[in-house]
């Protein structure tokens, strides 16, 4: 029987969605050359069925390998802050196993949910390619419910780099249940930078103590939530470590899996050279620190050449008071030293530091990425944009209680999901175009928010953040190019200051404090679509909308149908 991590080829195409098949040139050359000779018919006929047969066995090597992988979820209890406390573990594990894979694995996690209310995971970054009903949201997908499991099937497509995955329901993202994604690269396509001696992946999350119910319990009050108790390396309040030798090279891959707090990240007596953020090849800058905002993934290249003994690795808070710190352990092998304070220092509150970084990050053009072309051979600075969309957060009170919104409408769930009342025809669940695509100066009501556009759109978003904290966006399905960054209030004139050559290809974007951030998207992936706050709460409290990506042509080749396994609720009740 195979582990559940392990993988092998599959010959069951019900397994996924649409075949991957080369046709060998060899086949097709001889095929033509011997068809242009006199045949017998006897010949024809048994050299029709051999080639029959190795393109059948060249199918069967051609497809993907799969990867399988069974998880149970329960609630359990691990000492965090030195306090025992409920968190949600994965096969006993907290944080939950991490999934190492190759670009188009084939990915089957078969969840089994022992938590006492419905449950659904999300692949942050993962897009999904044809497979919206695999994204794990619940304008996607009906919730796991208490005591059932479900078996979700995709593919990493096209796909390589950094990523992660965690609760999409409620607040269990703030007890845990998230873990690493990360795809390498398959071997034929070069990466732009020696292959490191070893990989490590780091989680860093911000932490409270009041446990994640209660922290539910305060928003749904309309409370706001206070600064986090901590952060957390890997789940561990204590200093995780991680050896190397001397004169090596590794690759650190840092996911912040928080709920609300960029961090900063750095090395002690080290430097960290940028290579890949969110599945994009970077310039690789050399950076003493990084700021990492909520929902955001890179790698970077640490090479050990200082003297052997051990260092800090050490994240930080960032625009928080007080200042929150966590670290864990680089030992060099041999070493007989622990380190040695002060920790390395960092930026605190400064936003235009953190804003001058992240122009800084931009993409390599030179690169392969999945496929052998070049990041940079498709030029998106040169491509018509088909529509604006101008987004602006704001925190309102709606019947006497907290909400956050997006012009002037404030998220709820529907008990039917988007996806499902979409394909399905179901009446009353949503109205196409029900929000505004400018910020308006009304009242903000409840309510469920899409926007409609077709496939093939090419994008602009901007997003407009008067308040006066940090926020974080992301879109599923897809990545997009971060254009510009900006103070105070955006406006057409802005658009001179675009990067249109080299900017950072991404899924989640930070918006600094009453500034604004613009992103060009090409949106060519079919589906429903959450563009969402990844700063948890405000996510909760209706920071978020659908972005419907459609056309007419109901094709395998453009969208999937949906899965056999297909959970149906509210108005849903299936085909």
């Amino acid at each position: 029987m195979l582990a559940p991590s392990e993988s092998r080829f599959v010959h069951d195409s019900s397994l996924i969605y649409g075949l991957h098949i080369l046709s060998p040139p060899y086949y097709i050359w001889k095929l033509r050359n011997i068809s242009a000779q006199k045949m017998r018919p006897a010949s024809i006929l048994y050299f029709c069925v051999g080639i029959l047969g190795l393109l059948s066995e060249t199918r069967v090597r051609a497809e993907d390998p799969y990867r399988y992988y069974t998880w149970t979820v329960t609630y359990g209890t691990r000492t965090v802050l030195d306090k025992p406390q409920t968190v949600i573990l994965i096969n006993g594990q907290f944080p939950g196993p991490n999934i190492e894979c190759v670009t188009n694995d084939n990915i089957i996690v078969n969840v089994t949910n022992k938590l006492n209310e419905p449950f659904l995971i999300t692949w942050n970054g993962i897009k999904q390619r044809r497979t919206v009903w695999q994204d794990g949201v619940l304008g996607t997908n009906c919730p796991i419910p208490p005591g059932t499991s479900w078996t979700y099937k995709f593919q990493a497509k096209d796909q390589i780099g950094t990523y992660n995955y965690f609760p999409s329901t409620t607040m269990h993202r703030a007890a845990g249940g998230f873990g690493g994604f990360n795809i390498a690269s398959r071997s034929v396509i070069a990466i732009p930078y020696p292959i490191p001696v070893a990989e490590f992946t780091l989680l860093v999350s911000d932490w409270y103590k009041s446990g994640h119910q209660a922290l539910k319990k305060d928003l749904d009050q309309g409370k706001t939530l206070h600064v986090p108790d901590s952060l957390l390396i890997n789940g561990l309040s204590k200093p995780a470590g991680f050896t190397g030798e001397k004169g090596k090279t590794y690759k650190f891959r840092i996911s912040n899996v928080g709920i609300s707090t960029s961090i900063n990240f750095r090395i002690q007596g080290h430097t960290l050279t940028l290579v890949e953020v969110e599945g994009a090849h970077t310039i690789q800058e050399k950076y003493e620190s990084l700021d990492v905002h909520v929902g955001q993934s890179v790698a970077v290249l640490v090479t050990l050449q200082s003297a052997v003994k051990d260092y800090y690795i050490v994240a930080s808070s960032r625009f928080t008071k007080p200042i929150l710190t966590t670290t864990a352990i680089l030992r060099y092998a041999g070493s007989n030293t622990p380190p040695s304070l002060p920790l390395p220092i960092a930026p605190t509150y400064h936003v235009h530091w953190s804003m001058k970084q992240a122009r800084t990050i931009r993409l390599n053009l030179t690169a392969n990425a999945a496929r052998p072309n070049p990041q940079g051979s498709f030029h998106y600075g040169t491509i018509k944009v088909d529509k604006t969309f101008v987004f602006a957060n704001t925190a309102e009170k709606i019947n006497g209680k907290l909400r956050y919104a997006v012009n002037g409408r404030s998220y709820v769930d529907p008990s039917t999901p988007l996806k499902l009342a979409d394909w399905y025809n179901i009446p009353g669940v949503f109205s196409l175009d029900s929000m505004k695509t400018t910020p308006v100066n009304t009242p903000a009501v409840l309510g469920a928010s899409v926007v409609g556009t077709e496939l093939h759109d090419f994008v602009e978003i901007v997003f407009q953040n008067n308040e006066n904290t940090i926020q974080s966006w992301h879109l599923s399905g897809t990545s997009f190019y971060v254009v510009g960054y900006g103070d105070n209030v955006w406006n057409s004139t802005m658009r001179k200051r675009y990067n249109l050559l080299d900017a950072v290809s991404r899924h989640t974007v930070q918006v600094y404090p009453t500034a604004w951030t613009a992103i060009f998207v090409s949106l060519d992936n079919k589906g429903m679509w959450n563009l969402r706050s990844a700063i948890w709460p405000r996510r909760y409290l209706g920071q978020q909308l659908y972005i419907r990506v459609w056309n007419d042509e109901r094709s395998l080749y453009t969208e999937s149908d949906p899965p056999p396994n297909t959970l149906f609720c509210g108005l849903a009740k299936g085909p």
